[in-house]
């Protein structure tokens, strides 16, 4: 046994080097011809069925703006019944045909299960799942007051996801549908600050990886890494605490028209903004560096002086 391990250490690493070498050329070719397709090709989506948790701000609001322009047809989903009210009135100015909102808690399975049964009975069908719904959950894992609070984090960005996906699948198998899942850089790049939230993302990616396996052909996965786009994670007193004021930061309305085209175009990932990808290389390359930046930029200051902040 011993043996056979040794040897395998010894030959399986040029043994697949020498492989990747020879199916590297080709494969990059077919990458860039499906890069061209997807560039000339776009999905017209006018009509079709849009579910969209998360829906009554942010990323979610403005996606649905951007769907309603392209004359698709909406179901919102969100917990702020009076806000949804203002967005869905908006999309129907946009041109969206017909919207429908459902107030609902994606953290909640039963609350799932209904706002897709309602969908569908009001539709008759659904083309596109967007699993927007998420909240930030910042803070030093040390410095949580009550560990328990962190649990909400996971059951809405990632159980919350998970829930609508299991219910909606029957019917995006039918319709050979789309999921977008909005997940985040902190789910491949960590910070610190974030770790719960960056977990549930991570949890996310890794998720609809394999899901894109198990669907297969029948059911298209665009998996979505915002990086600094303007919402509660980089505005503010914690942006200003980890020296990022430098930094620009995309637009909500920009983000959300690049997620809806790559959607349409059928990216298997979207990274946006696109330069924030090179982080992710540096964090491969040189993590500790990586890790030893980050803590310099979050904690250079005392940690009192931070509990006084």
């Amino acid at each position: 046994m011993d043996m056979t391990k040794m040897l395998l250490n010894i030959l399986i690493p040029p043994v697949a080097l020498i492989m990747l070498l020879l199916i590297l050329p080709p494969y990059l070719v077919l990458k860039y011809l499906g890069l061209v397709r997807g560039f000339t090709y776009s999905e017209d989506v006018a009509g079709k069925v849009v579910l969209i948790t998360g829906a009554s701000s942010g990323i979610g609001e403005h996606i649905a703006y951007q769907y309603a322009r392209r004359g698709a047809r909406l179901a919102l989903v969100a917990r702020r019944e009076d806000r949804l009210r203002e967005v869905a009135s908006e999309a129907r100015k946009m041109g969206s045909p017909d919207v429908l909102q459902i107030r609902a808690d994606v953290s909640k399975v039963e609350d799932c299960k209904r706002f897709v049964d309602e969908t569908i009975e009001h539709f008759g069908q659904l083309d596109h799942l967007v699993n927007n719904a998420g909240i930030p959950g910042v803070g030093l894992l040390e410095e949580t007051t009550n560990i328990s609070d962190l649990t909400s984090v996971v059951d809405i960005n990632f159980w919350g996801s998970v829930y609508g996906t299991y219910f909606a699948a029957p019917y995006l198998r039918k319709s050979h549908g789309k999921i977008i899942v909005i997940s985040s850089a902190a789910g491949r790049f960590h910070s610190p600050g974030a770790s719960i939230y960056g977990a549930s993302k991570a949890a996310l990616i890794s998720l609809y990886e394999s899901l894109r396996i198990e669907f297969g052909s029948d059911i298209g996965i665009t998996i979505v890494i915002p990086g600094l786009v303007k919402s509660e994670m980089t505005t503010g007193k914690r942006r200003s605490k980890a020296k990022l004021q430098s930094i620009p930061i995309e637009s909500t309305e920009d983000c959300a028209k690049a997620i809806v085209d790559s959607a349409c175009r059928g990216d298997r990932y979207l990274v946006e903004p696109s330069w924030v990808w090179i982080l992710f290389l540096v964090k491969v390359l040189f993590p500790e560096v990586l890790e030893w930046c980050l803590h310099w930029l979050f904690f250079s200051t005392p940690r009192n002086s931070r509990k006084a902040a």
